[in-house]
């Protein structure tokens, strides 16, 4: 599994370092354009593109990161960069939507000229590019490249706003449209980037991923035979697509442990995809010993029974 994720994190940094060089380049053009032109829209969308670029830089080195192997004071590797990657890239979308909204507010009460012919050229070819790096990245699954991809999205709508505006405004002279399709582009952003701030923070909390139910994990593991309980359970991710399970089994007759220790790897890795898994066995009954450190001597001596 970890080859795979390897593989998967090599072909996403390569997407991700195109998808950066691209988008650094347009939002050079599309800065100065939307600046002579004096569209919110343009600049607005400009400065998402470089924030984009930004955060595809910060996903391609964290897709780097994750490949790199384990090492002795790193046991785990380094997935959970990918987690620390999208949870910046979140917050920088937030702060983006936050400056494009008093902008859009300050330009309400205080109308600019607009030259809507240039805003619309400059932005029919941003939305070219947007649509070609999302191309680029809609394929990737993991957290850290949907965040990334989450940017170019926001981006594309940014395109879409300046195009309409620079239309409207060629058309009718209404400039009032260039703000107005900034804030209600900055509102799809904010949900959005809220749902994926949330991932983000559940994964490097060590959250049990979202799409497995503990409750289901333990009730499978209890019915394998030879199984007469599990407590302990705990389930996270140490990277987007990496996730890993330990828990305290009890089991009837320790000697038939590998058995029930084959049967559980399986399950797990057939109904939950859960392949890292870690499970101490546990008698159904043992005894267990209380040391009396003032006398020295044991004193007392009782069953317990594993919960």
């Amino acid at each position: 599994m970890h080859s795979h994720n390897g593989h998967h994190s090599e072909v996403a940094g390569h997407f991700l370092w195109l998808a950066a060089g691209l988008t650094l380049a347009y939002a050079t053009v599309e800065a100065g354009v939307g600046w002579w032109a004096g569209s919110l829209a343009l600049v607005a969308d400009a400065g998402h593109m470089v924030n984009d670029a930004a955060a595809l830089t910060l996903a391609a080195v964290a897709a780097w990161l994750a490949r790199r192997s384990a090492s002795a004071r790193h046991s785990y590797g380094f997935g959970r960069a990918e987690f620390l990657a999208a949870l910046i890239n979140s917050l920088g979308l937030l702060i983006l939507v936050a400056w494009i909204t008093v902008s859009a507010v300050q330009r309400l009460h205080n109308p600019q000229p607009v030259i809507g012919e240039a805003v619309s050229l400059a932005a029919a070819a941003g939305l070219a590019i947007n649509i070609l790096i999302a191309g680029l990245l809609r394929g990737q699954r993991d957290l850290n490249t949907r965040a990334a991809l989450l940017h170019v999205l926001g981006d594309l709508l940014g395109s879409i706003a300046a195009l309409l505006s620079g239309i409207v405004i060629a058309f009718t002279g209404w400039t009032p449209i260039d703000p107005l399709l900034s804030l209600g582009m900055s509102a799809l952003i904010v949900a959005s980037s809220l749902r994926l701030l949330r991932q983000a923070l559940h994964g490097l909390m060590e959250g049990t991923p979202f799409n497995i139910s503990p409750e289901d994990v333990g009730k499978a593991l209890a019915t394998v035979p030879g199984v007469a309980s599990v407590h302990d359970l705990h389930i996270w991710n140490v990277a987007p697509e990496q996730v890993m399970l330990t828990a305290h089994v009890v089991v009837r007759d320790l000697c038939q442990w590998e058995t029930v220790l084959n049967t559980c790897h399986t399950l797990l890795a057939q109904r939950f995809a859960i392949e890292h898994v870690t499970l101490q066995p546990e008698p159904e009954t043992r005894t267990v010993r209380w040391f009396d450190t003032r006398s020295e001597e044991f004193i007392h001596n009782h069953p317990l029974k594993s919960a």
